[in-house]
């Protein structure tokens, strides 16, 4: 099973505090897993916590939280070696992929690396639901903002890119973040893009942005783009709530 098209919901979300366990799934990712239209078993997600190094405890909260959501889980790690036998394989099978926060310049190296750049644009291309938080939103678009490189946030603007457009994270909950990419957008440095409150996520169907989405009463979502003047301009989006 297959979404009809390529589907991403890139997010600054999806995942909430736990009683049990040291996190658990939201509702956005939930919505990711419904998009993938799997019927007749369950739905294979695989993980990857490549931004935060592959912590073994993230996979196994991921894995504790799958088996509650009825899924086929799986994760892919790359450190110190991938730990599927053949790693182009092992995605294509699935129906979603879901990608943890952290690093995103780390992230985007070690893919690189590993070819799963390649990957992953087949796998989208295929239909498998790309999904994640943070980094692991960040990372299908041109580009972003980051604190990869340290406390002070910087640019990256070698994304995946299977998202024209750039990617802004946390917009409502790190006070830095919103002024740099209107900055960045306004200078050129990154193209038109698309931002997200904690709790939001954007939903594209192939490359066109096909709605936004929150799981938390008051979660935004935006679309920056620079202005005939050289400022950008922000432009508050409808967002539907989910779970």
């Amino acid at each position: 099973m297959a979404a009809d098209e390529p589907t991403i919901l890139a997010t600054s979300g999806g995942l909430r505090a736990s009683a049990r366990l040291d996190w658990e799934v939201g509702p956005l990712t939930r919505h990711a897993v419904d998009l993938a239209g799997v019927t007749g078993r369950a739905p294979r997600v695989c993980f990857l916590g490549t931004a935060c190094g592959d912590d073994r405890r993230l996979a196994a909260t991921f894995f504790d939280n799958a088996w509650r959501e009825g899924w086929t889980g799986s994760h892919l790690a790359v450190l110190p070696m991938p730990n599927v036998e053949d790693v182009r394989e092992h995605l294509l099978s699935q129906d979603v992929i879901w990608v943890w926060g952290g690093s995103v310049a780390g992230l985007l190296a070690l893919w690189r690396l590993h070819g799963l750049d390649t990957v992953m644009r087949e796998a989208w291309q295929a239909g498998v639901v790309l999904t994640g938080v943070s980094a692991g939103s960040i990372c299908w678009h041109a580009g972003g903002t980051t604190d990869s490189f340290g406390p002070e946030l910087r640019p990256v603007t070698n994304g995946l890119a299977l998202l024209p457009w750039s990617n802004g994270v946390h917009y409502d909950s790190e006070p830095a973040r919103r002024p740099l990419f209107q900055s960045l957008i306004a200078d050129g440095t990154l193209p038109t893009g698309y931002a997200t409150d904690d709790g939001a996520g954007l939903l594209y169907r192939g490359t066109a942005m096909a709605g936004a989405l929150a799981e938390r009463a008051g979660a935004g979502a935006y679309r920056v783009a620079r202005g005939p003047d050289g400022t950008a301009t922000e432009e508050r989006l409808d967002v539907r709530r989910v779970g």
